[in-house]
């Protein structure tokens, strides 16, 4: 048991008793008055009643005091439903209900708040933003609603009723807080919407409404464009698709001056009726399913097979780097290039990662043995993340390739110089650079003349089904 568990349990029984304590002593207190006051012989049952109301007593008061303290109904600093029991509260909600919604709005810079203003000043604006909500729902005539803090600066509110019903109400109360200031803090809200049409599972309906805020919270958008699956389904589907090994293979040929050198691989999983899923809607749930290096050695085996009748063309692969900086993703890939000699040198991992990761001599060793076995290495997204910077820095590897915020408009001079700058201080750390989204001829005039590498999008090819 945690020190804060024992200590909580030490908390308690030191409580009960001071409250028990008097009881105790009027029930010995009422006994001994009644053998003094008494003339008469007591009667033995007499002994065992007062015995058996003593112990009772104390038992069901100790019960009750010990038992009140695992019932938290409020959130101390923001007033509001804990996380236990509104989860509670609305998984009654949507048994009782056909249609129930549920809203999420988020605090998105309550970090920054925390670190420049204090945390005695981040809680004021955690409570503050409860009333500013509560507010403006009751402006809209909604009143009584479950409202709960789930973590940091995320509010989860529960309403009766489809999406449709306050999908507009969401993205009014979004632009509304544009300039939203509390005693001159600015607070940055968004938000995002679904209801139990996706799902009655009140886990994977949180869960989809955090990955909808992260995908629509750049333009301010409270719903999804995309269709949405049950997540039970979804993740129905990908335990088949991995287990049956189902998935469509697709590549778009990358060039160095106008000769193809790689082939990018792009995969969808495929489900038993033969519908294809978008990577963006399962990539998630590989890492919730514990599936994600099962999925690159997956798709890492289908491409080695592909060399052996495929001359000379290198096959580019997005690996997770979890997986990479996994031992046993590490064993099986050195197995596979131990008993298939041709895949040496014509297979290429693309990294991504939003979060740095501090152990970098360890992640070099163990990109130095891909390297050893043919692997080359490529930092993804140059220009957009933080990470891409730092790994550019830290890590040993062998190609960049850059954003596509920045190459898609290399006709224009901002961004053209932003991209020559990238080429020149990779190719002084002897990187090869790569660009892509590569869509008419200006841009790939232009992406020649700052000497980039290599050049990839649909100006130069189209996408490629490989088993076709």
């Amino acid at each position: 048991m945690l020190l804060p568990q024992t200590k909580e349990r030490e908390y308690r029984f030191r409580l009960a008793l001071r409250m028990v304590l008097p009881i105790f002593a009027l029930i010995l207190a009422l006994i001994f008055h009644t053998f003094i006051t008494s003339n008469e012989v007591i009667n033995i049952s007499f002994y065992v009643e007062a015995l058996l109301v003593l112990v009772f007593s104390i038992y069901f008061i100790l019960y009750l005091i010990y038992k009140g303290f695992d019932i938290n109904i409020t959130d101390s600093v923001t007033k509001t439903f804990t996380r236990q029991y509104l989860y509670k509260y609305i998984r009654q909600e949507i048994k009782a209900n056909e249609e129930y919604t549920l809203l999420l709005i988020s605090i998105d810079n309550l970090h920054e708040i925390n670190s420049r203003y204090g945390i005695k000043n981040g809680d004021k604006i955690l409570y503050e933003v409860t009333l500013w909500i509560e507010e403006y729902f009751k402006h809209k005539d909604i009143n009584n609603f479950p409202l709960g803090h789930i973590k940091g600066g995320d509010f989860l509110i529960g309403l009766k009723g489809s999406k449709s019903e306050y999908k507009t109400l969401l993205e009014l109360m979004c632009l509304k807080s544009d300039e939203f200031k509390i005693d001159d803090i600015e607070i940055q809200i968004s938000g995002a919407i679904n209801d139990i049409s996706l799902s009655k599972d009140i886990n994977y309906l949180i869960e989809n409404l955090f990955e909808l805020q992260e995908q629509n919270r750049s333009s301010k958008q409270v719903t999804n464009t995309h269709e949405e699956i049950n997540p039970s389904e979804l993740e129905s589907f990908v335990i088949n698709a991995i287990k049956q090994r189902t998935f469509s293979l697709s590549t778009q040929d990358v060039f160095s001056n106008d000769k193809v050198i790689m082939k990018e691989c792009f995969i969808k999983l495929k489900t038993q009726e033969g519908k294809l899923l978008h990577p963006k809607s399962y990539m998630k749930v590989l890492d919730k399913l514990r599936l994600m290096v099962d999925y690159d050695l997956m798709i890492l085996e289908e491409n080695i097979n592909k060399c052996s009748f495929i001359e000379d063309e290198k096959f580019v692969i997005s690996i997770a780097p979890t997986s990479i900086r996994n031992p046993r993703f590490i064993s099986r890939v050195k197995e596979l290039f131990d008993s298939n000699s041709d895949s040496r040198g014509r297979v290429v991992f693309i990294l991504s990662e939003s979060e740095y990761y501090p152990r970098i001599d360890k992640y070099n060793s163990t990109l130095q043995i891909l390297r050893d076995i043919g692997i080359e290495i490529v930092i993804d997204r140059l220009g957009s993340i933080h990470t891409s910077f730092l790994y550019l820095r830290d890590l040993d590897v062998d190609m960049v390739r850059f954003d596509s915020y920045y190459s898609k408009d290399t006709n224009e001079n901002k961004h053209r110089a932003v991209i020559d700058g990238f080429n020149k201080m990779a190719h002084e750390k002897g990187l090869k650079t790569w660009v892509k989204m590569v869509e008419n001829e200006d841009m790939n005039k232009i992406s020649k003349e700052l000497g980039i590498d290599y050049l990839q999008g649909r100006y130069l090819a189209n996408l490629e089904n490989i088993d076709e």
